[in-house]
């Protein structure tokens, strides 16, 4: 949690938040994906300063266990003063508990977000899906928060002015907007109404230009002209010389020979490697997440 500290932009963690999207396909396969097609909803995890603050942060814990597909074992949520946001007993059930910094007792707009982390960090010990190291443990649970439709809470409780800057979460406000617009990109979903701090709606749009940067890549279609150019010049190098590619690009040659030649290159939707053949015009799909796209190879 940042209070009142520099907050970081940018994308530092992007090679690890990627990864934790391949890895959320490939532990949950395509229909487990795809059961988390909408989005936790406001009216859900509504909490207003009128509201009883115990029964309110309960009411959303069960909200956020039932939209994450947990069994509905009961959350018990306490506050404490704590150096961070909130912490969670991974115990075998049927209870979690889970307790809140103080803090939240004034902030009650931002219990349904620090809920949504603990809460997600249940689902993933229960998958039993986990990074090495708690740096980036907590990124892939940022990540699947965001990615399974409850992380935009997570977005909204960022804000800064002049005099203030709050925080919630691991990765930046940017990197929460790109996991945010490649979920509204899969699910044909607009999260942008649910925004209550416009400092989080200018980092979703900049997280979406990045997110649609990942569809404009060679070997795909939507490719920019000079991308092309450097993918040909690529290309003709490989066939003549054997597979390789400038470092940096998102795309790499494997084989030689204009007979042999492949090129592998992420998947737009969940990063997962694809290999062609270097053919010409192709319709490829990706067969982790199903998606279909236009490749000029």
């Amino acid at each position: 949690m940042t209070s009142g500290s520099e907050v970081v932009h940018g994308y530092p963690h992007l090679t690890t938040v990627r990864s934790a999207i391949t890895a959320l396909h490939k532990r949950l396969s395509y229909d487990g994906v795809r059961s988390y097609a909408t989005s936790v909803l406001p009216v859900d995890v509504a909490f207003s300063d009128q509201d009883d603050l115990h029964l309110g942060a309960q009411r959303v814990a069960r909200a956020l266990v039932h939209h994450l597909r947990l069994p509905d074992a009961r959350v018990i949520v306490s506050f404490r003063e704590m150096e961070h946001a909130a912490s969670v007993e991974l115990t075998a059930g049927p209870e979690y508990f889970i307790e809140l910094n103080d803090r939240f007792r004034t902030h009650r707009g931002d219990i349904g977000a620090a809920l949504a982390h603990e809460i997600t960090h249940v689902l993933l010990h229960r998958l039993g899906l986990a990074f090495a190291g708690t740096r980036d443990n907590e990124i892939l649970t940022d990540t699947v928060t965001t990615y399974l439709g409850a992380g935009w809470l997570l977005l909204d409780a960022y804000r800064e002015d002049g005099v203030s800057r709050q925080k919630l979460g691991y990765l930046t406000p940017e990197e929460f907007g790109y996991v945010l617009a490649k979920r509204a990109i899969a699910f044909d979903e607009d999260p942008a109404p649910w925004f209550t701090s416009a400092q989080a709606y200018t980092a979703y749009t900049k997280g979406l230009a990045q997110a649609r940067h990942d569809g404009q890549q060679p070997p795909l279609t939507a490719a920019g002209w000079a991308g092309r150019r450097r993918y040909a010049r690529q290309r003709r190098h490989a066939q003549e010389h054997g597979g390789r590619a400038d470092p940096g690009s998102p795309y790499a040659f494997e084989g030689g020979g204009r007979d042999t030649l492949r090129v592998s290159f992420p998947c737009p939707t969940c990063r997962q490697r694809i290999r062609i053949p270097v053919r010409g015009r192709v319709r490829a799909r990706c067969a982790l997440c199903r998606t279909v796209f236009e490749c000029d190879t």
